[in-house]
């Protein structure tokens, strides 16, 4: 492995640290609620790493709890997780013109909502093994805490599990702050989308929209306003220069 990919890869493994950790707590309280369907270690454990997403794990479990079809199931899965299709576009432009097939596809299994953020906050183009050194971190936390949660997570009291959750709202903290701190647009882009992401909460129709609906739409006029603003050739150019 070359000395540079050697260099992106240990930084990824270094920022995933974080996303582990939140990953392992609601991974947690994925696997008790995948044991309540009657789902196994294997089963779950699975499920896990090979979808790698909250909500659609979650709607998952739901579904097979109602009886749900086969069809069903898939539909409504790929409807939750479609911001990962948006996501992965993105990426495909930042890994540049010279990446490598495999590589554009070993990075979109990589993609989760917390490496996605990380991954676009890297300097220039995206080396895929930063994100696999982020995956090679996060993914196994992810996946270890949901097998861990049909183990032993009726043991624990409610309370405990459902404080387990936070900790994905302080990942979610570690990744914005830092790099809004160093550039005012970035915050003032977060700031605004957590007001949207409200609205969406408490006005009459659009509180009725699915999550993943709701993430799509908010991605698609945030992301698209901000790249009006200013276009990644400006943003870079300010950044150079700062």
């Amino acid at each position: 492995m070359k000395k540079e990919n050697v260099k992106f890869f240990k930084k990824g493994l270094k920022d995933g640290i974080p996303i582990c950790m939140g990953y392992f707590a609601v991974a947690f309280a994925l696997g008790i609620a995948a044991k309540k369907v009657g789902m196994n270690e294997i089963q779950a454990g699975l499920m896990s790493l090979g979808m790698v997403a909250s909500a659609g794990e979650f709607a998952a479990i739901t579904l097979i709890n109602a009886r749900a079809s086969i069809p069903e199931m898939i539909i409504t899965t790929v409807i939750v997780n479609l911001r990962y299709f948006l996501m992965g576009c993105a990426l495909s432009q930042k890994l540049g013109e010279k990446a490598k097939l495999f590589h554009r596809l070993g990075v979109s299994y990589c993609i989760t909502d917390e490496i996605f953020g990380i991954s676009t906050m890297v300097d220039g183009n995206l080396n895929p093994f930063y994100s696999y050194g982020a995956a090679m971190c996060a993914i196994p936390g992810w996946t270890i805490g949901t097998v861990l949660g049909v183990w032993v997570g009726n043991i624990l009291p409610g309370w405990f599990v459902n404080s387990l959750v936070v900790a994905v709202y302080g990942m979610f903290l570690a990744i914005v702050i830092p790099v809004s701190k160093k550039d005012s647009f970035i915050g003032k882009v977060v700031i605004i989308s957590m007001l949207l992401s409200a609205l969406f909460m408490v006005i009459p129709v659009l509180k009725e929209i699915s999550s993943g609906f709701k993430v799509i739409i908010l991605t698609i006029i945030v992301a698209g306003t901000a790249a009006y603003i200013k276009p990644l050739e400006n943003f870079e150019k300010e950044n150079v220069n700062a």
